[in-house]
Parts: structure tokens; C-alpha cells; sequence
């Protein structure tokens, strides 16, 4: 029987690019929509899923596992965006995103976990960031959220060594995505302290993500880890400086690194 694979936002960006890898190998692929009407040429089912509401959460677990008797593979990719000066990030806003890139992703962890440890097996892939490695100017809300992902992931896979069930993270550079549509922006107020660094590193943002990697990287890298019998803790897909960044994190004095990042972002 195909492996079967639930991807939480499965929709469009790298959720759909990563279904339809998975479904032309032959995985039974799920996606998930807040709004799945919305996809109806999709190559694989968009079953409805928001991570900010549990009971839909539950409910979508409940309607894979009634077709199909188990999962074998999550993929929580489903994520938002955030940027602004931390201090003028409304705290409802910090909150959501939390909600969303965090707590999220937990609960459906918890929802797909009793029929994992009933087979004795199963697979838990977290899409994180490259950003969650690091502290960036105007995105850290972002990075906080998806370190904190990182972070618990290696806590998890302790957790579940004796239940058969690995996890592990996969982190991504820019991709060339729709990320940056969805993505909360605190506004450029005109009386801002902020207003000529933030507006600069906010449009430098946007232009990472639009000259971003093909997904199906992210697709290869995500079906190689599905394939692979004891996956890593941690991954990561992107151009090279990217991934060295985090390398550069760990050797170099903290100060010197972040004097780099600043000269990088030009503040």
C-alpha cells in the first residue's frame, strides 16, 4: 500500500510544489486549505484544515485515517510571514503568528501521533527556516517562531525514539513563493525611528523572495528524507550562502556576525 502523506498547507507555494512531487512518486498525498473549494484542479485531495483552530485539526485527522487507516507522513508546512520593528508589532499580531508557525504545528503533531504509535511507525517532517537560525532585523517575530519549531522538534524526537516515529526539520532559504502576500506587514509609519531601515530592509525582503529557488528543491530534498531509514535532526535547502550563514553563526564571535548581518541589511 502507497505511503500516505498529510502536508498542511498544501495548496499553493511549497505545500503543492511538495504534493505533486509526492503524488507523481506514488505517495497517497493530502493537502491542506483553509478554504480547500478554492483548489478544485488540485493533482491530490485539499482536505480542510486552519493549524490556528484545533477542532479542525482534529477533524481532518479523523477523515484521513477514516479513508485511509493511517498516516505515515506529516508535513507541517503550513506557515506565515512577518515583518516590522519589533516594537511597533501590534502583540495580537506576534501572537498569530505563534499560533500559526508554532503552536500550529504541535497540535496537528498531537492529532497524527496515537495512529503513529499504533502502527508503530510514522514520520514527522517540520518546515522551518533558515531565519529561524538566527535573530534577523525586522523579521524576528518570524525567526523567533520558527526557532522555537527547531527547538522542540529535538526535544520530540527524544520523546518518540521508543515509539518507532522519527522527526526532523527542514529549513528553507527564499523560495520563489507567494510568501510574502500572506505575510503580516507592520506599516512604514512616516513618524517611525524606524521608518528609513525598515522600509529598506522590508523591500530588500520582498526581492529575496521573488528571485527565490525553485520549490521542487524542496520537494527533491523533503522525498530524499522520506526514502532515508534514520533522517537527520536538522536540514537544510537553499543557495549556498544561505546554508553557510548558519555555519558562519557558529564559528564566528557573536558580535562579528552581527556586524555582518548588519552590513548585510545595510543598517
Amino acid at each position: 500500500m502507497s505511503k500516505v502523506v498529510l502536508i498542511t498547507g498544501g495548496s499553493s507555494g511549497i505545500g503543492k510544489s511538495v504534493g505533486e512531487f509526492l503524488h507523481a512518486k506514488g505517495f497517497k498525498v493530502y493537502g491542506t486549505s483553509r478554504n480547500p473549494e478554492n483548489y478544485p484542479n488540485s493533482k491530490f485531495p485539499i482536505v480542510a484544515l486552519d493549524v490556528t483552530q484545533p477542532e479542525t485539526i482534529s477533524k481532518c485527522v479523523f477523515n484521513v485515517l477514516a479513508e485511509t487507516s493511517k498516516i505515515d507522513v506529516l508535513i507541517n508546512n503550513a506557515g506565515a510571514g512577518i515583518t516590522g520593528p519589533i516594537e511597533e508589532i501590534p502583540d495580537q499580531e506576534i501572537k498569530r503568528n505563534f499560533e500559526t508557525n508554532f503552536f500550529g504545528p504541535i497540535n496537528v503533531i498531537k492529532a497524527v501521533l496515537p495512529s503513529m504509535r499504533e502502527h508503530n511507525s510514522g514520520l514527522v517532517i517540520n518546515v522551518t527556516s533558515i531565519a529561524g537560525y538566527m535573530g534577523l532585523p525586522y523579521r524576528g517575530v518570524y525567526s523567533a517562531s520558527k526557532g522555537a519549531l527547531e527547538l522542540i522538534t529535538e526535544a520530540f524526537r527524544m520523546e518518540l525514539k521508543g515509539f518507532n516515529i522519527s522527526m526532523t526539520n527542514v529549513a528553507p532559504g527564499d523560495f520563489a513563493t507567494n510568501i510574502a502576500a500572506g505575510r503580516y506587514h507592520a506599516p512604514v509609519l512616516e513618524n517611525s525611528p524606524y521608518k528609513a531601515t525598515y522600509g529598506k530592509t522590508l523591500s530588500m525582503m520582498d526581492a529575496h523572495v521573488d528571485s527565490g529557488s525553485d520549490p521542487k528543491q524542496m520537494a527533491e530534498a523533503i522525498y530524499k528524507i522520506i526514502e532515508t531509514k534514520n533522517p537527520k535532526i536538522h536540514y537544510k535547502v537553499g543557495v549556498f550562502m544561505q546554508k553557510f550563514s548558519i555555519v558562519l553563526k557558529r564559528i564566528l564571535p557573536d558580535t562579528v556576525y552581527e556586524k555582518m548581518l548588519m552590513n548585510h541589511y545595510k543598517l
